[in-house]
């Protein structure tokens, strides 16, 4: 794959990871209105690497207390808000595991996810959905009250994000917005949940790449792991910072926007 290629799509892949704008509609239909061949699971693998470097990098220090007890969870003398953080991380991310290896393995995720009209629907409809979520008031619900309740059916929105253009960060935002998390909580939740299901869904790529016939590229490797990631971290702090006083209402509009061309083209 040339160089430039790779760029284009680690940029694509780092700006709309974290931004409620489905970074994998973004990354499938690249190829398709570019005329370029798909970029393949490794160069894949690599942007979601960059990603998870990324939000790691950004709320580390979240992330750090969530090593320091998961290697302590069975420990006495583990806090018990820590302990409830990890709790519900695992709670959310299962449902995606499964329902994410299931379609994985029956060949319905290859089916869907070169349906542009699909990928046109979800951008549009979940689009909405996320702007009657922000709708709700602001409220004082914080990531420290998250419950195993809520985490569970975070997981169930989650496993929405499987529908190529929902976007996993913006359904996840939806979810913990209907459940009257604030702003600044339901995103940062959606992004602790992104690092167990990147991990997650990394592996199974990996696990079904198959290294007999791949010929590894270690340069294109690289540079997508770094743009992606800084791409990515930008995307984030510009989100973080702003998200006080602007609301999701842009992203809405080029959800819709967006959406709309892909339906029209779908029928052309």
């Amino acid at each position: 794959m040339e160089l430039l290629n790779v760029i284009f799509l680690s940029l694509i892949q780092g700006i709309t990871e974290f931004l409620p704008v489905s970074s994998s509609a973004h990354l499938i239909l690249f190829p398709t209105f570019s005329g370029n061949k798909d970029q393949g699971l490794l160069i894949d693998i690599s942007v979601h690497l960059g990603s998870l470097i990324a939000v790691t990098t950004f709320f580390w220090l979240d992330v750090k207390v969530i090593l320091v007890s998961s290697t302590k969870f069975f420990s006495r003398s583990l806090d018990g808000g820590d302990r409830n953080l990890v709790v519900c991380l695992v709670v959310a991310t299962i449902p995606a595991v499964i329902l994410g290896a299931t379609l994985k393995y029956s060949g319905l995720y290859d089916y869907i996810r070169e349906s542009t009209l699909i990928i046109g629907i979800a951008m549009m409809g979940f689009g909405i959905l996320l702007w009657f979520s922000d709708r709700n008031k602001q409220v004082d619900t914080k990531i420290s009250e998250w419950t195993i309740r809520h985490a569970l059916i975070l997981g169930f929105w989650q496993m929405l994000a499987l529908i190529p253009g929902t976007s996993r960060s913006g359904i996840t935002i939806t979810g913990a917005r209907f459940l009257n998390y604030d702003r600044s909580s339901a995103i940062k939740i959606s992004m602790l949940m992104s690092i167990p299901t990147i991990i997650a869904a990394a592996t199974l790529e990996f696990y079904s790449l198959g290294f007999e016939n791949i010929s590894i590229n270690w340069i294109e490797i690289v540079a997508a792991i770094i743009i992606s990631a800084l791409a990515a971290f930008g995307a984030l702090s510009l989100m973080m910072r702003l998200l006080t006083t602007v609301n999701f209402t842009p992203y809405v509009l080029y959800r819709i926007f967006l959406g709309t061309i892909l339906i029209i083209w779908a029928f052309m």
